[in-house]
């Protein structure tokens, strides 16, 4: 299966998915830098997600000293009633408030099982699972060292369950592989794209996680800088990220990176994955919902964001303040 077909099909999670984590290794070399990349990306991505886990710490800002006992008493409290593992919540809390790692050191197990229970609870699903994308051409010690290092991730991490996608295992002989059927709309993605935006090269990071409604895509650095510029513009006010859209019982819903509902504007942040062929297939597909909808469609790349995001947030405020103008004429034709 190809994994870019895959995350357009899970893109936005069905309401009884699972967690679906997209695993890109860099590493091969060992079954423990494997585990050892995997949990540290995971512990990023925990980061990123607070206060999502431990919602009680919702404004609780920092950097600061003072709010560091704040948050480690409200982890403890959570693990105290929930599966977590005090400690370990607790130090995870405080290094996403401070954003300094703790001295404490926990071993891999205890880190592997506290990581899949956070997120869990960021996306209130009751499982996670790991989707590995297989590079090709792996040596035979490789493809061993990373069917053992998904193994023993999903044992010790009580996940959902593995799914490896990409090329195969000729070298490890208890791996079975099965075709899945994706829906048939994502099927007829497939081969619509110009060669020349199939772009494996593109691929960045070794994790990639769904989206979450309201706030920007972890993943994301360009989304989570934008919100940051936007939060302090009364201008903006209005918007919402990660929404998902439904079209009918016969049309897949879709999700939207930014959203200005009573403006009728979506906004798309697009990353180098935009360049691929399914992936960029899917956003022209999205685009005529979206359009034949009444909704503007605006897209800028990482890029541009990146690059000089007030100017990204000057052409939002224009677009936006034409929108708003247009609303009130149209409107104003309407009263007798």
């Amino acid at each position: 299966m190809d994994a870019d077909a895959l995350t357009v099909a899970l893109d936005p999670l069905p309401a009884d998915a699972p967690v679906v984590v997209t695993y890109r290794p860099i590493t091969t070399a060992t079954q423990a830098a494997i585990v050892g990349e995997v949990l540290d990306a995971l512990e990023e991505a925990a980061v990123a997600l607070f206060p999502a886990w431990l919602p009680d710490a919702e404004g609780i800002s920092g950097p600061g000293g003072a709010n560091v006992p704040a948050v480690r008493l409200l982890a403890s409290r959570l693990a105290g009633r929930t599966h977590h593992f005090g400690p370990f919540l607790a130090d995870l809390a405080a290094r996403a408030l401070t954003g300094t790692r703790s001295a404490a050191s926990f071993p891999p197990e205890i880190r592997a099982a506290g990581l899949v229970r956070v997120l869990e609870a960021a996306y209130a699903r009751a499982d996670v699972v790991l989707v590995v994308e297989v590079p090709d051409g792996l040596p035979a010690t490789q493809q061993s060292a990373l069917v053992a290092a998904v193994e023993w991730l999903a044992f010790r991490g009580a996940l959902g369950g593995v799914w490896l996608t990409g090329a195969a295992f000729p070298a490890v002989d208890r791996i079975h592989s099965q075709r899945v059927r994706l829906p048939a709309a994502v099927e007829a993605l497939t081969g619509q794209a110009p060669d020349d935006v199939s772009d494996r090269a593109a691929r960045t990071g070794a994790l990639a996680l769904p989206a979450l409604a309201g706030q920007p895509n972890p993943n994301s650095v360009a989304e989570c800088l934008l919100e940051k510029v936007l939060a302090g513009h009364a201008w903006a006010g209005g918007r919402a990220w990660n929404q998902t859209f439904s079209f009918g019982p016969l049309i897949s819903p879709i999700r939207v990176d930014l959203l200005w509902a009573a403006e009728r504007t979506a906004v798309e942040i697009d990353g180098p994955e935009h360049r691929r062929q399914v992936q960029y297939a899917a956003d022209r597909a999205r685009d005529v919902l979206l359009q034949t909808a009444g909704y503007a469609v605006l897209r800028f790349t990482n890029d541009q964001v990146l690059g000089d995001v007030n100017a990204v947030a000057h052409q939002l405020e224009l677009f936006l303040t034409t929108r708003r103008v247009e609303g009130r004429s149209e409107g104003s034709s309407h009263v007798e």
